[in-house]
């Protein structure tokens, strides 16, 4: 069962819709769920929402995956480059982003302080970390990485796919040697093969490295402070929600089954 109702997100003044998953028994029963939060929740759940016509399956693949959770889908803005600001927790100062100030840490603080206490006080949750969940793609993937470093006390695991960390690498490992870090935590990392095909041949050669070093630098990093992790290259992947959508069952088998 998918609902949608809107919030209001204090660090831009706005409303912000979510979709929400829950699991079809769950108004035939009593039991309480564990919640995963997702970013760009347009995007997840239905086609007919997605920004390019093509969702992760979201809805498909919960109705046959055998462990039930509530899945809390966080649509973003879609005026102009907001979406930059929102998603990312680091000032940028150019590179392939451009310039912007970013506003991702009032974002996870709104998540973690504000639409978490909302969605336990209206859901039947385990509210507790290890019921606690993260995910997103690019930026998203971006936030989800932070968000599970800097509010470990919150999340237990993430789902980083695509993730936009290249121009924010030092930023990210300091923050993993600088945090307080439960052993009990698990990262998903990827990217795509042929991500940064849009570039010139030698662009695309230089970025596919760099993406590939970054995450593996991230891993070693998450690695040495005793995190589960997981890195994962999708043969062809791209950077779209076609391919991300063909990730799910590994991810949300790891993150939670294994």
């Amino acid at each position: 069962m998918i609902l949608t109702k809107d919030a209001y997100f204090a660090p831009s003044d706005d409303i912000r819709r979510l979709h929400i998953w829950l699991p079809d028994e769950y108004a035939q029963t009593d039991d309480r769920y564990p919640v995963m939060y997702m970013f760009d929740g347009h995007n997840l759940f239905l086609d007919s929402n997605a920004t390019y016509g093509t969702c992760w399956g979201l809805k498909d693949f919960f109705l046959q995956w055998p462990k039930p959770v509530i899945c809390v889908g966080i649509e973003c803005s879609h005026r102009g480059q907001e979406r930059l600001s929102e998603y990312c927790p680091y000032d940028c100062h150019g590179g392939f982003l451009g310039t912007f100030h970013g506003i991702g840490e009032q974002t996870l603080a709104w998540i973690a302080d504000t639409l978490k206490p909302e969605i336990d006080r209206t859901y039947r949750t385990y509210s507790f970390r290890e019921a606690t969940g993260i995910g997103g793609s690019s930026m998203g993937g971006l936030m989800s990485l932070y968000g599970v470093v800097r509010y470990n006390q919150i999340f237990s695991k993430a789902a980083c796919l695509s993730s936009a960390v290249t121009p924010f690498q030092e930023q990210l490992l300091g923050d993993i040697r600088d945090t307080a870090l439960n052993p009990d935590t698990r990262v998903y990392l990827s990217w795509g093969e042929q991500e940064g095909r849009w570039q010139s041949e030698e662009q695309r050669d230089s970025f596919d490295t760099m993406l590939a070093r970054c995450n593996r630098a991230i891993e070693t990093a998450l690695c040495e402070r005793g995190i589960t992790t997981m890195l994962a290259m999708q043969k062809n992947g791209g950077h779209c929600e076609a391919d991300w959508a063909k990730q799910v069952p590994q991810f949300m088998d790891f993150l939670w089954r294994s």
